[in-house]
């Protein structure tokens, strides 16, 4: 997809291999077109260049790349080269994806259809009378598929290439002696694929073993593989031996995913929830370190000699991906304002995109006036729902909706859709190829071992430096509490309190049945100072967070107790595009309507505080010793997983690297320099511009006075009565109740206007009220 530099250049040389080095350079990178030899005329058209004669005219020279001062004047100097660029041109194949050489990989082309349910898929509702497998093993059955070449802990990632290990692909499945032979042909050596072993221990009962993270001997719960050679009248049973979270949503009747593929070619029906006698329960077996949890269900399958599919979730590949953006970038309109770069190469050598999406600005001052929204998802390779979500968004934001119009007239967004393709390709749950959690990993210093976060943090520590970022949301996906919700960071600056709250308050207005503000959490605690959300936090964005998407589905509204379908999730992210208005709505009624519930949400929760404690409290009460810290619960009901620390073969890497580095995550960014400008605008109401003291707060953990917060409060309280929200009734409580019956139903949508920039919608005028910022042209 990127002519080699080598296969470019000539054999032709220059005297002096310095300047035979810098054009080469420049020609690299696009500044200069022209043969390595350079004639003395060409030689004197860049001297006269560099003394400031712009020789337009030239053809070996890109004026554009020309650095120009106020007064047009050309600077004689070429740009900062830049380390995105473009790629995807209009014609030729895409990159295939790149394995570590230890995987074998089929050379078949997996694709599935989209397919919306035409009617709810309910949670499996259990009997009482499902079976607790006993685990034989290959002891007592017979191994029928099996992958031996599987890299595990103790090992770790040397190279990689397309189609994974060189040589003939072994054929794992066992051989049929006939067309009565009914024994089940696995396959999952494909992309996102990661069943490892299949034992059959009866006629139609198998035992499954999920292959661990590459370079790991844990996490294992995604699953995603073939069957073939299915019998359509008996009932299948089949058990995942090997798991390792001793809670899952399968407890709370979440189903397997099945996918038939002549269902697909006949019927155009793609993946539904499939099974019966749904249980998980402890294993009765484990590895004498940690013990083993088991998933069990039984299965019709509705072919006989069909290909079929099982999948934890709805798998989004990277070619999935690939496809995606290629129709992005040979859309002519979708690319006037959105533009494709290379984020940076992966550990295998898979591109890491960057997507920046902006209508173009008619004046520096607009471009200037822009503030950023941040977003990423598949930093967790497992959690495809966060794709979805992902995909969701951009069909919203790249089409010609005049809310997207407006969205792109006033916000700049970039946007990483997968973070960790080597992970997605090769069917991880959790990991890269360094085989460590990367969301523990976005203070690393160790670039070449973590470079899809090392870039992901740099480039928005410069885009920081250009324009103030609005918002960052990560896209997750989350195995043991239904619907969606946020993960954010409690603001310790006073002026701002509750602020970050606002935004995830919106978005359950929006998406009553699907987004449960009762489940979103606020605390930081240490364990995940290492993530993106407060990483990015930490270095100035106050609406930082971590979207976590169920792999279940609704306890709310109108979709309780159903699954979620890619549908919900797609539209989830419009609903983010349009929470995005709400939140930056010239109009503050709304957002001040959000702050005045979350007071009294406060409240409610500060008495419950003191009742759980056994406490009397008055109006006039003192609670110094109650802060947010105190009344939030942790976020423990999440995914996290604790950091294993650097594999061994880093940890002289990073000694040495550490030894001369010095941070600058808290440099205080151009932004701030102008935080005592004492305008009015929107903008201002919104963020705070942190200053470096306030940073260096932050990094203490301090929490707001508490005594102050109380004050508040009470004052409030006396001058208004109790009143009920219209389009919220949900609590921020601090006890995260797993009880759905508990669960606010919430199926009206909110009753603030949505006529939204009304000013804006007519033209983009207004967009000078914005603040002026430093222009920085990163791509």
């Amino acid at each position: 997809m990127f002519p080699a530099l080598e296969t470019e250049l000539k054999q032709e040389t220059l005297p002096d291999p310095y300047e035979d080095f810098m054009y080469r350079h420049l020609r690299y990178y696009g500044y200069f077109k022209g043969p390595t030899c350079l004639s003395s005329t060409v030689r004197r058209q860049i001297e006269a260049v560099s003394r400031g004669s712009l020789l337009l005219s030239s053809p070996l020279l890109k004026s554009r790349q020309l650095l120009h001062n106020d007064f047009g004047e050309v600077n004689p100097r070429l740009r900062e080269p830049r380390d995105l660029f473009a790629f995807l041109p209009s014609s030729g194949p895409l990159q295939a994806p790149r394995w570590p050489i230890e995987c074998e990989v089929i050379k078949e082309n997996i694709h599935h259809i989209e397919w919306i349910p035409p009617q709810p898929e309910y949670f499996y509702q259990p009997t009482g009378n499902e079976k607790v497998p006993e685990i034989v093993g290959e002891e007592e059955g017979t191994v029928v598929y099996q992958l031996d070449s599987v890299p595990t802990e103790g090992s770790y990632f040397t190279s990689s290439r397309v189609g994974g290990k060189r040589g003939i692909i072994k054929d794992l499945a066992v051989t049929l002696q006939g067309p009565e032979d009914n024994a089940l042909l696995f396959e999952s050596r494909f992309e996102s694929g990661n069943l490892q072993k299949a034992v059959r221990v009866d006629t139609y009962e198998y035992e499954l073993t999920l292959r661990t993270d590459l370079y790991t001997n844990k996490y294992t719960q995604w699953f995603y593989f073939r069957v073939q050679n299915t019998r359509k009248d008996a009932t299948y049973r089949f058990t995942i031996v090997n798991l390792l979270k001793p809670k899952s949503l399968y407890t709370l009747g979440m189903k397997p995913l099945m996918y038939s593929q002549l269902d697909a070619d006949t019927h155009n029906i793609g993946w539904r929830r499939e099974g019966s006698e749904i249980k998980y329960c402890k294993s009765s077996t484990g590895d004498g370190q940690q013990p083993f949890y088991c998933l069990t269900w039984t299965i019709q399958f509705p072919h006989d000699q069909d290909t079929c599919f099982f999948a934890h979730f709805y798998p989004y590949t990277y070619t999935d991906l690939q496809c995606y953006l290629l129709s992005v970038a040979n859309n002519p309109v979708q690319a006037q304002f959105c533009k494709l770069r290379t984020l940076c190469r992966s550990l295998a050598g898979n591109i890491v995109y960057l997507l920046t999406i902006t209508n173009p600005s008619r004046t520096p001052q607009e471009a200037a006036a822009k503030k950023a929204v941040v977003l990423s998802a598949r930093v967790h390779p497992g959690e495809s729902n966060g794709s979805w979500i992902m995909k969701g968004f951009l069909d919203f934001i790249l089409s010609d909706s005049p809310d997207a119009q407006l969205l792109r007239n006033i916000f700049v967004f970039k946007v990483v859709p997968m973070l960790n393709p080597d992970g997605v390709i090769v069917g991880n749950s959790r990991c890269s190829l360094a085989g460590r959690d990367l969301n523990r990993h976005y203070k690393t210093i160790l670039k070449d071992s973590f470079p899809c976060i090392w870039y992901t943090r740099n480039m928005i520590k410069r885009l920081l430096e250009e324009r103030e970022v609005l918002l960052y949301c990560d896209f997750h996906g989350h195995s043991r509490k239904n619907n969606i919700f946020l993960y954010g960071c409690n603001n310790n600056d006073r002026k701002y309190w509750l602020h970050e709250r606002v935004f995830p308050l919106m978005l359950s207005k929006n998406a009553p049945d699907k987004f449960s503000f009762h489940s979103c959490n606020f605390k930081v605690q240490r364990c995940k100072e290492g993530t993106g959300r407060v990483v990015m936090w930490r270095m100035g964005i106050l609406n930082s967070y971590t979207m976590e998407s169920t792999f279940g589905g609704s306890t709310l509204g109108n979709k309780r107790d159903t699954h979620f379908t890619t549908e919900d999730l797609k539209s989830l992210g419009h609903q983010v595009c349009d929470t995005l208005l709400d939140f930056c709505d010239p109009d503050r009624a709304k957002f001040m309507q959000c702050l005045e519930e979350l007071k009294e949400l406060l409240q409610q929760e500060i008495h419950k505080k003191f009742n759980e404690l056994g406490q009397d409290m008055e109006l006039e009460g003192n609670w110094s010793d109650i802060s947010l810290s105190d009344i939030e619960s942790s976020t423990s009901g999440s995914d996290s997983s604790l950091s294993d620390g650097l594999p061994a073969h880093l940890l002289n890497i990073a000694r040495e690297e550490r030894a001369g580095f010095a941070s600058t995550l808290q440099k205080p960014h151009a932004f701030s320099r102008n935080s005592k400008n004492t305008s009015s605008s929107m903008v201002r109401n919104e963020k705070p511009r942190l200053n470096e003291s306030q940073l260096n707060a932050r990094d203490k953990d301090t929490s707001l006075d508490p005594s102050n917060v109380t004050a508040l409060i009470l004052s409030q309280s006396k001058e208004r009565t109790q009143r009920e929200k219209p389009g919220f009734t949900a609590s921020c409580s601090a006890k995260r109740s797993t009880n759905r019956s508990q669960e606010p139903a919430r199926d009206m949508k909110p009753s603030w206007s949505r006529n939204r920039y009304p000013v804006a919608k007519r033209g983009r005028a207004t967009l000078t009220v914005y603040p002026s910022l430093h222009v920085y042209t990163y791509p």
